[in-house]
């Protein structure tokens, strides 16, 4: 606590603590690490994005607090057909959007259209799965049919990618779309958007269609929400200290003891939870092209050390790509990697690079010293440095970049680095399999530019599998191919929280996509 305090009084002595607003029962003030590029939800893959766009969207499914269980949102009810192929989902009738429209089954059938366009280039466009065709049967019933069987379609539906849009908002926008405006059926609607600044939204009064997760089925107990963006971790710290905000999802891991421990905060942890840290190689740089060289970066760091020195433990070492705890967890991955550094030496030394003058490795006059994009603000830069230190030691001179949120997704498309990193969130095996290492995904979110017919083809009858033993025996497949290329350093599986004025009260965390802020409906003063 006395860490906290210092923070607090030195930002109060250089002006850059705020004295903390008055009590207002009309505003939710919210802060945030990290803004976004872009709150179209067909056109990114960005975490800090999916929270508003769920805030102010609506989905056909939502995913219940256990993490795993799709429960009915707009969609009031859905039937399958007997080969898997053919979904009918009834929707509600009474649903609008924030301008007013009504809803009906031609919103969706244009929103699933737009996401499944090649002219979209929707990132997140497979979570919808290889559709053949959405049709309107009548105002409210969609046939949604695909072309092979996806047993995870309505648990996909349930992400951010697949919300309801508005043609009308949509297409008079173009590309400002998401940008200037964002019309939705969700209980908040877009009112404005500085960058890097504050996002404002207002309460959707015509909103009364909340999923049965809540017991306040809406509208919200407020009328505003101020989110303010602030990257520095100690404004963040010393910002709830004080009272000036209400809610965060970026509270820094390394003071959740201290936030636990305040008499003025309450800290809420997120479960089920499934977030890896990780860092990817980009196999196509001719620098991480061995996968003797990228195997020893991986086993030269001490991942425990890790997750006490830079996150207070406030995460567990990963070895795997996949939590064991997550569905469709492959146990035989588990012994693939091992931190041995004598072996990460001498892996180095057989793929030809040798210790120069200075300590770092060189091989035809190349210093082995990738480039490693990051995120400021964020884990991914924090461990960054930390693996910096260990790699160092055998020879390899970590280059750290690290870019604002709001620009880092551009930066990581122009392809020029080794590798990057972030923290992924994911439901299931099956869905962090799918998202990475399908060749179809190249260039994002498949940055390795891994290309694998044998993976394709596992990921194919993973996703189309009609049994869970055929689901996971085939999801099991690409873990093991992909750790033993050693196409990721996984680093540590990430706990995630909120923290709240205690003022507030009906907090609760969801695992949605990192989101911890799921519609807000049963919040109040």
């Amino acid at each position: 606590m006395k860490i906290i305090e210092t923070i607090v009084k030195r930002l109060a002595v250089t002006g850059m603590l705020l004295a903390a607003p008055a009590v207002d029962a009309q505003t939710l003030n919210v802060m945030r690490a990290a803004d976004a590029p872009t709150f179209d939800a067909h056109r990114t893959t960005w975490s800090p994005a999916g929270d508003i766009i769920n805030m102010v969207q609506d989905t056909l499914v939502a995913l219940d607090w256990d993490g795993k269980t799709p429960i009915p949102y707009l969609a009031k009810s859905w039937m399958i057909s007997p080969d898997g192929k053919t979904y009918t989902f009834k929707l509600r009738d009474d649903v609008s959007f924030c301008s007013g429209k009504k809803m009906t089954a031609d919103d969706v059938v244009y929103s699933i259209t737009r996401l499944r366009n090649p002219d979209t280039k929707g990132p997140f466009a497979w979570r919808a799965g290889e559709v053949a065709s959405v049709r309107a049967i009548d105002p409210y019933t969609v046939a949604y049919e695909l072309k092979e069987p996806f047993s995870d379609l309505l648990l996909q539906l349930t992400m951010f990618t697949n919300v309801i849009v508005n043609r009308d908002n949509v297409e008079p926008l173009g590309r400002d779309y998401g940008v200037k405006d964002l019309d939705g059926t969700g209980p908040w609607c877009f009112v404005s958007w500085q960058p890097r600044t504050e996002i404002v939204l207002r309460r959707h009064d015509a909103y009364k269609w909340g999923p049965a997760m809540f017991k306040n089925s809406g509208p919200v107990k407020f009328e505003k929400m101020s989110i303010k963006i602030i990257p520095e971790e100690s404004s963040r710290v010393a910002a709830m200290m004080a009272g000036r905000f209400d809610f965060t999802g970026g509270f820094p891991s390394s003071f959740i003891p201290q936030a636990q421990a305040s008499a003025n905060l309450n800290v809420v942890k997120a479960e089920p939870n499934f977030q890896l840290l990780y860092y990817g190689f980009k196999t196509t740089r001719p620098m991480v092209s061995d996968s003797k060289v990228r195997e020893a970066m991986s086993i030269a760091i001490n991942r425990a050390e890790i997750a006490k020195g830079t996150l207070l433990g406030n995460a567990t070492p990963a070895y795997s790509f996949i939590d064991p705890g997550a569905p469709d967890y492959n146990a035989k991955t588990a012994a693939i990697i091992g931190e041995d550094v004598a072996r990460a030496r001498q892996l180095l030394d057989d793929a030809g690079w040798k210790i120069g003058s200075d300590g770092i490795r060189e091989k035809d006059g190349v210093k082995l010293a990738p480039k490693v994009y990051v995120s400021a603000n964020t884990n991914s830069s924090k461990v960054a440095e930390a693996i910096q230190g260990f790699l160092r030691k055998v020879g390899v001179d970590w280059r750290i970049q690290a870019w604002d949120a709001t620009i880092a997704p551009l930066k990581m498309a122009e392809q020029d680095y080794e590798l990057w990193s972030v923290t992924v969130p994911y439901l299931t095996a099956g869905d962090l399999m799918s998202l990475y290492f399908d060749s179809r995904n190249i260039p994002t979110p498949n940055r390795m530019n891994w290309k694998d017919a044998e993976t394709d083809e596992w990921l194919r009858l993973g996703k189309t599998a009609v049994t869970p033993a055929d689901r996971a025996l085939n999801f099991g497949l690409v873990q093991e191919k992909v750790m033993r290329e050693h196409l990721w350093i996984p680093v540590l599986n990430v706990d995630m929280y909120m923290v709240t004025n205690k003022r507030l009260k009906g907090a609760r965390a969801h695992t949605l996509y990192q989101n911890v802020f799921y519609k807000g409906l049963d919040l109040s003063f």
